[in-house]
């Protein structure tokens, strides 16, 4: 099944490796989350919650990149290490999950993220969970535009580094590619949009601070993104011969 989308059965998506497969995104979405969100938190908190600054805006970026490459690390052997529905998304278009046990999994990084969120209020004694959020001067559409070719970026480099059959070795680094896209994509456009590329990592800070503000567009954008890079690769790059990327989707 590495063409065509798939819907997929009750069966497959409640056998053992999928419930294990959901647990295990839902582990890696909240550390992601945790150490993210956290490393703002902790900015705000030695800067006495001054405007992000270029520093800042680099030791978010540096956590948020090692953060993902553990987390999709550690999660990939069992459920692939997505840890991002826009990633479950352009996964599912390539015909590399089925669309049931993606929705699973988009259930499973959602309660993850949210965990995440609610965990840092307590054990930061309540400060203040920061939301992702347009900047001063950028318009929605730029927004989305901006977080489609960045989580573009992103999900193109899962297909090369980890979905296509032909990455050989290749397949060693493909947790720190992933972290390391995500890094620099947050340098280019946190000043602007945020830095998304991720509904989940958009999504559990909103539910924690009750603040939804502009929340659609880190669905729109990643989704539209993540499935553009999803049909641009299958389509492009792999043949029908290709085995699917795990034996348990």
């Amino acid at each position: 099944m590495a063409h065509g989308i798939a819907f997929g059965s009750l069966g497959d998506s409640f056998s053992a490796a999928s419930l294990k497969a959901y647990l295990a995104e839902f582990i890696s979405t909240l550390l992601f989350v945790f150490a993210g969100v956290g490393s703002a938190i902790a900015y705000n908190k030695l800067t006495a919650n001054a405007a992000l600054d270029p520093a800042g805006l680099v030791a978010v970026a540096v956590a948020h990149g090692f953060a993902l490459f553990v987390a999709v690390a550690v999660g990939a052997n069992i459920s692939g290490g997505h840890v991002n529905p826009a990633v479950t998304f352009g996964l599912a278009l390539g015909g590399h999950i089925t669309i049931l046990t993606g929705i699973f999994y988009w259930v499973a990084q959602l309660l993850g993220s949210i965990v995440a969120s609610f965990l840092l209020k307590v054990v930061t004694g309540g400060l203040a969970v920061p939301t992702h959020g347009l900047a001063k001067g950028v318009g929605a559409a730029e927004g989305v535009v901006f977080e489609i070719i960045i989580t573009f970026g992103l999900v193109y480099t899962v297909y090369a580094t980890a979905a296509d059959p032909k990455k050989g070795s290749l397949g060693t680094i493909a947790p720190i590619a992933i972290g390391f896209v995500v890094g620099a994509n947050i340098l280019a456009a946190g000043p602007f949009s945020g830095g998304s590329m991720n509904p989940a990592r958009s999504f559990g800070p909103a539910v924690a601070s009750g603040d939804f503000t502009d929340n659609w567009i880190y669905w729109v954008g990643p989704l539209i993104g993540g499935g553009l890079a999803g049909l641009v690769y299958t389509y492009a790059f792999l043949t029908t011969e290709h085995t699917p990327l795990s034996s348990d989707f």
